[in-house]
């Protein structure tokens, strides 16, 4: 019997909190196409949430581009909006919280929806790693400039800003690095997020053992996973090129699928 609870506890791995580790499962690319459909079925059926969520998204993306206009630093535009992907899982709580509750047949509404954010804390947690790598995209960005571009370097227009990238070798340089570290910063954010905030809303564990989860759920299907990162990332900069105004419908799309995924990937409680 003693040898049995041995192997017993060996396969049940425990976790930072004392509770065993969810179970990781592979997917294969048609898991992502099938979590796409059901992501769009969940907002056509409750399409207000999904607009109001997008729009505050987007609303936030239009914000910070008008206050980098009013401190003449619009040439951070074009980073901003690559790095505005990385807040996006962030933005989406709300979204996986509509999706739980229309998947278990209970009422939608978003003080139901807010109460279940706030009764998990480890949220915070996770929202504050997230918001971290995000402000170190744009240090990143900013030093970069200094660095390739001039220590004082200043641009009139975004238009003039590109010129200069794309047709001066520094340029060109700033644009081959900026993009190589933001698919690291990406791809990093990415392995700790996918599937950590939907199980922070699901579930009753820490957020460490929220991010183990999601790489282990990125390491056990890598290649459907960064297939996934690569559909993230481009909807969200397509989205956001016309004023962000393409995240209204992209956002609740994408969230709403995240959570379908995440419902593949770790399996329920037994």
């Amino acid at each position: 019997m003693r040898r049995r609870s041995h192997r017993q506890m060996r396969r049940k791995p425990m976790s930072i909190s004392g509770k065993v580790d969810p179970v990781v499962r592979p997917i294969m690319a048609t898991d992502i196409a099938e979590a796409l459909v059901e992501g769009l079925r969940d907002f056509q059926a409750l399409p207000l949430y999904g607009l109001c969520f997008g729009a505050l998204y987007a609303a936030g993306g239009i914000a910070i581009m008008l206050c980098l206009t009013a401190f003449g630093m619009v040439y951070l535009v074009y980073p901003l909006a690559a790095g505005f992907a990385l807040i996006g899982p962030f933005v989406a709580i709300g979204l996986y919280e509509v999706s739980r509750r229309r998947e278990r047949g209970e009422p939608v509404s978003f003080g139901a929806i807010w109460s279940a954010i706030r009764s998990r804390s480890e949220i915070g947690w996770m929202a504050f790693v997230t918001l971290f790598m995000f402000v170190i995209w744009m240090y990143q960005v900013r030093l970069l400039i200094a660095l390739l571009l001039g220590l004082h370097a200043s641009f009139s227009s975004l238009q003039e800003f590109m010129t200069v990238v794309l047709t001066t070798n520094e340029g060109l340089l700033f644009l081959a690095i900026g993009n190589a570290v933001g698919a690291v910063l990406s791809l990093i954010l990415f392995s700790l997020t996918v599937v950590s905030f939907p199980l922070l809303l699901d579930r009753e564990v820490d957020f460490v053992t929220a991010m183990v989860t999601s790489v282990r759920a990125v390491v056990t299907s890598p290649l459907p996973m960064i297939g996934w990162a690569a559909v993230i990332v481009m909807l969200l900069i397509v989205s956001a090129l016309p004023y962000f105004l393409g995240l209204i419908v992209t956002l609740p799309v994408l969230g709403h699928a995240t959570w379908h995924l995440y419902r593949r990937l770790v399996a329920p409680v037994p």
